[in-house]
């Protein structure tokens, strides 16, 4: 059974073997999968198992910077629903994607996700001209309908998490429960919004270049 450190390291020797044949192009990748499968924590395995040579040729580039505002959310009411797909800005991802793979600027500051709070910091953090390889986590990287189907083609190598449901709730719940919320509000947040984005995520995903198993619910993960 393949732990997330294993995880890291095929994806971090995939990435390797995609920046050889780009002939000095920076590479980008891909990690997707539901809320609860472990991306964002495989994805900054892959990132330090890349930097651990010294240096940081490989820099993280999680997707949640692009959630809506809570108070956009409220006027679309759809703040309950927050991380579903309409609550995030394609267009906007799309745009920071191409704009990091093109590599043109000396530095470029992305928006990062506070979940403490739940609202997106923008320039949250800096990717310099240095990083040869760009590792993106996200719900809908590999999501089919337009305007998310436009992603796909941006990455050098797509990977998606495969966990199954029962891990995924456990794990949901043993996030919210660190967040310090009542019985009946970790339920509304599993239940009625989480799960059910799972399940969207894992059944209208494109196929990737690689499928890795995490499972296993003895751990919290982020996403």
């Amino acid at each position: 059974m393949s732990t997330i450190d294993d995880n890291a390291r095929e994806i971090a020797g995939l990435a390797l073997q995609r920046l050889e044949k780009a002939k000095g192009r920076r590479v980008m990748i891909a990690i997707a999968g539901a809320p609860g499968s472990g991306k964002s924590t495989i994805a900054e395995g892959v990132v330090d198992v890349l930097n651990a040579g010294g240096g940081e040729p490989a820099a993280l580039f999680p997707m949640d910077g692009y959630h809506y505002d809570d108070a956009v959310l409220e006027e679309m009411n759809r703040r309950p629903f927050k991380g579903a797909i309409d609550t995030f800005d394609a267009h906007g991802l799309r745009h920071m994607l191409g704009r990091l793979k093109a590599n043109e600027d000396d530095v470029i500051a992305v928006p990062v996700f506070d979940r403490a709070i739940e609202i997106a910091r923008a320039g949250g953090r800096l990717i310099p001209q240095s990083v040869d390889i760009i590792v993106c986590e996200g719900n809908y990287l590999l999501a089919g309908q337009s305007p998310w189907n436009r992603l796909k083609p941006i990455f050098d190598l797509t990977v998606f998490v495969d966990v199954g449901e029962d891990d995924l709730r456990a794990r949901l719940r043993n996030r919210w429960l660190g967040f310090g919320l009542a019985e009946d509000e970790i339920n509304r947040k599993v239940e009625e919004n989480d799960l059910p984005n799972g399940r969207f995520i894992i059944s209208t995903s494109t196929e990737p270049d690689l499928r890795i198993g995490n499972p296993g619910s003895g751990h919290i993960l982020t996403n």
